[in-house]
């Protein structure tokens, strides 16, 4: 098959060992960004099968109605950037494994990272440093805060352990579902969600983006944390209602650390979460280490495989043929 590679920014793939599962098909390899449906259609326009990078680029109609010879489209987890009625529109196959029984632990580092970071002033202490001055400013000890997990899920209970392994306390909040499995495991649950908020020194978010999840972190939910407390996002910004961060922060009573923006690239330099001097942020980095790489993209490369032999996995339209007729 000819397959194509969308937003490998730094040619990554190519050096990875499960690259080799590709061996048998024309790869070419994209690694620039280009938002423009009918530039990138001209891009791909042999392409059989399309290979993303999470969500770094959407899949809409318009593109795929430009590339009359795609066939499938192979991808990892949710899949928000990807009209899946237009797929199965198009003929347009869509595989996403989103079963996969390893978590991101790249992601549950990151989120580690970030609050060590965040609490220690990592980011002001080095620039300071590097311009000739020193020390700026007392930071924070972790051993003792409590660490307020939002989503009962693998990347969260991997965040969890790191935190305990700290000394920190550890308490949850989530859907009815998972606040039920977590107490059935034994770990703390807030006795209500605004509680969860208030007592809550760090408020870290693991939850899948999807319509029921939109804006499930309220302007009151912020609001409700108390003063210098922490707010941890790298799951996806959506989870926040739109403009709910950027206001709670522009107030200056929080702290924030994130990951994940509406906008992606996010190239406002002006942007409240880049600009003020009570968020760290990072450019979604999340799940960009080699090893994440190699674990997502060796179940991508494994669909392009079973699609090539005409049993095709990880099936998300399944109605994909009958719609193209």
């Amino acid at each position: 098959m000819k397959v194509h590679i969308l937003d490998d920014w730094f040619d990554t793939l190519r050096g990875l060992p499960c690259f080799e599962k590709l061996s048998g098909h024309e790869v070419t390899v994209w690694t620039d960004h280009e938002p423009d449906p009918a530039r990138l259609a001209k891009r791909v326009q042999e392409a059989e099968a399309l290979v993303l990078f999470r969500e770094r680029t959407k899949i809409g109609a318009e593109l795929l109605s430009r590339l009359p010879n795609l066939q499938l489209i192979s991808q990892r987890s949710v899949y928000p950037h990807i009209d899946v009625e237009a797929c199965s529109n198009h003929g347009v196959l869509l595989c996403s494994n989103m079963h996969s029984d390893t978590p991101s632990y790249a992601a549950a580092e990151h989120t580690l990272a970030l609050i060590l970071a965040s609490y220690r002033q990592i980011f002001d202490q080095v620039t300071y440093i590097r311009n000739g001055q020193w020390q700026a400013g007392v930071g924070r000890t972790l051993r003792g805060r409590t660490l307020g997990l939002y989503g009962y899920g693998r990347i969260a209970k991997a965040v969890a352990g790191y935190a305990k392994a700290m000394g920190m306390r550890v308490q949850w909040w989530s859907s009815d579902e998972g606040r039920a499995r977590a107490e059935a495991d034994g770990e703390t649950v807030a006795p209500s969600r605004q509680a969860f908020f208030e007592t809550s020194d760090i408020v870290s978010v693991h939850v899948r983006l999807k319509p029921a999840t939109r804006g499930c972190i309220t302007a009151e939910d912020l609001a409700a944390m108390p003063p210098r407390a922490l707010f941890v996002n790298t799951s996806r910004a959506g989870l926040v209602s739109e403009g709910a961060l950027e206001a709670e922060i522009m107030r200056g009573r929080i702290f924030a650390a994130v990951d994940v923006f509406d906008q992606e690239p996010l190239t406002d330099r002006a942007h409240p979460l880049l600009t003020q001097p009570n968020v760290l942020p990072t450019p979604h980095i999340g799940y960009v280490t080699e090893d994440e790489f190699d674990l997502q993209f060796s179940d991508i490369f494994d669909q392009v495989n079973a699609f090539a032999k005409g049993a095709p996995i990880h099936i998300i339209n399944p109605d994909f043929r009958k719609r193209s007729t």
